[in-house]
């Protein structure tokens, strides 16, 4: 059950492909339950977006777009040969919701494997919550859809949203960074695998399920950008990659785990900063010299 919630946990904030809305009944059964409908993810996993679009968070005078670091997700994927799912995801909170939301989950016997900051000086301040649950998929949403009821996050389906130009040099990015970022709610995305996957209880974790450096793009103007993300280090790639980072006016926001039982363990580091974009991607271009990645050629 670990390696399988493990695995979730790291899938936060993560541009991954998706191939379609709830076409199982399991699938069909969370979405009812939860009132809002999901997609099909690599390795079986189902997930639903959650993002805080009731929430004006504003940073160092920029307002952050929910797809930059308000993104809250749940993800279930099916466990054994019956009906059961083990369920992951991460959720978005103000300082007011944490407690009320929690209390709400643990009541049901959901386990909350950490609670954490990712942003410095934001307004109003957030948090984010692991949670962690396994049982009948229908119940499991149920229990959520009534615990977010005690916050502010949106519940129902979205509408479909137009998708409007990236006011960024994509492709400088894409050569710079050594990847093919991709859009997405006016943030340009990227998702870079380390070099080996991880192993938690004798279990591989895949690249598709969130093991990757997770880099947003939020244009702010005039060939700027906000950028934010979290790096997922070894013990000896932090401080090298903090300096890095640090070195090229990006800051630090925190550094925390996400996983229990990995191997190698790893460590989450959480950036912010807002600049040119093309400095701020040769200072993040730079930390990647120092941490194990999949070296892949962008595809434009």
């Amino acid at each position: 059950m670990r390696a399988v919630l493990i695995a979730l946990t790291l899938a936060a904030s993560l541009p991954l492909a998706a191939s379609a809305d709830a076409v199982t009944p399991w699938e069909e059964t969370i979405a009812a339950a939860l009132g809002r409908s999901g997609t099909e993810m690599p390795g079986g996993v189902y997930r639903i977006g959650l993002p805080r679009t009731d929430l004006r968070v504003v940073l160092d005078g920029v307002t952050l777009k929910p797809a930059l670091a308000l993104g809250s997700w749940v993800a279930f994927v099916r466990h054994g040969s019956g009906n059961e799912v083990m369920l992951m995801g991460d959720l978005v909170l103000t300082d007011e919701e944490v407690n009320p939301v929690m209390a709400r989950l643990i009541e049901d016997g959901f386990e909350i494997t950490a609670l954490h900051n990712h942003l410095l000086r934001s307004m109003p301040h957030t948090m984010y919550m692991h949670v962690a649950a396994q049982g009948d998929p229908a119940r499991l949403a149920r229990v959520l859809r009534e615990a977010l009821s005690r916050s502010g996050t949106p519940l129902a389906q979205p509408a479909a949203a137009p998708t409007a130009p990236l006011d960024l040099d994509t492709a400088l990015l894409d050569r710079m960074l050594g990847a093919s970022g991709k859009p997405n709610g006016g943030v340009y995305a990227f998702t870079i695998p380390r070099a080996q996957a991880p192993h938690a209880d004798g279990m591989a974790i895949p690249p598709g399920l969130g093991t990757g450096i997770a880099i947003n793009f939020q244009p702010t103007g005039g060939g700027r950008a906000a950028i934010t993300g979290d790096f997922v280090l070894t013990a000896s790639e932090v401080n090298p990659v903090l300096r890095a980072l640090r070195a090229h006016g990006i800051e630090v926001t925190a550094i925390h785990n996400h996983m229990l039982d990995d191997e190698p363990r790893l460590f989450f580091m959480h950036f912010w900063a807002n600049d040119d974009a093309g400095r701020l991607a040769a200072g993040l271009a730079e930390a990647l010299r120092h941490v194990a990645v999949a070296r892949t050629t962008p595809a434009r």
